[in-house]
């Protein structure tokens, strides 16, 4: 069983979190919340997603696990106004999910979870670096790098976090003090990202106010922040691109 209602523009800008990575999810259903851990066909990204029963306007589940096509939700949730909600409700006899927003009732047919990409386990990595900045920083900085490479360079020198992009003839580079930043951990590190992932992942992250970043040396970058008003999460955890000499 699970029905729920929820703010239609709050559900968009949660399913966008995950549709940066993957075109379909399985979400575990239960009373304590909604949950989606997922990666990308290339095994290059992976996402965690957590939504509490508190997101909710009203919120009723049983244990279920539901597959759903993301794109065809985005598409639904398109129609909405601001001030709309959606309500959802699962016909458990014909394995549909029933979705009412802003006049229009629409019936979703399930994917099977068992032909949906199994949960990745997410390694629990301890790096030294962290990083608290605002998301639209962070955009700032990938948008500029865009226009001189393919891929960027993120790293703390003494109590500075920096992000550089360099091209073939051209470089740029953004450094931000620990006075321009919510908050640093500093360890010296440094590791290059491919800017297809990042530009991807800071459309959802760019609308949060603070945004950690985890950084070590070569390793995976981890991107966490909250959603729906405090009342979910998300976490990116994103490999590196290995410098070459």
């Amino acid at each position: 069983m699970f029905k729920a209602t929820i703010d239609a523009y709050l559900l968009k800008d949660s399913i966008e979190t995950l549709s940066v990575l993957v075109d379909e999810a399985r979400f575990r259903i239960s009373p304590e919340g909604v949950i989606v851990r997922a990666v990308d066909p290339a095994n290059v990204a992976m996402v965690s997603f957590d939504l509490t029963p508190e997101a909710f306007d009203d919120f009723e589940a049983d244990d279920c696990e539901l597959g759903l096509d993301l794109s065809r939700i985005n598409d639904i949730l398109g129609v909405a106004d601001r001030d709309d909600k959606a309500q959802m409700e699962l016909d458990e006899e014909s394995k549909k999910l029933k979705i009412q927003i802003g006049g229009f009732s629409y019936t979703v047919s399930l994917l099977d979870p068992s032909t949906i990409r199994a949960e990745p386990r997410i390694p629990q990595l301890e790096l030294p670096a962290e990083i608290v900045l605002n998301g639209k920083d962070l955009q700032k900085a990938v948008k500029a790098a865009e226009k001189i490479s393919d891929h960027m360079l993120l790293g703390v020198e003494g109590e500075s976090f920096f992000m550089e992009a360099e091209g073939d003839t051209d470089r740029v580079k953004l450094t931000m003090t620990r006075d321009q930043l919510i908050d640093i951990r500093p360890s010296e590190v440094r590791s290059l990202f491919s800017l297809d992932y990042l530009s991807d992942i800071i459309k959802p992250a760019s609308k949060s106010n603070e945004i950690s970043l985890h950084l070590g040396n070569d390793f995976p970058i981890k991107i966490n922040f909250s959603i729906a008003n405090g009342n979910g999460s998300i976490g990116y955890l994103l490999a590196p691109r290995i410098e070459s000499d």
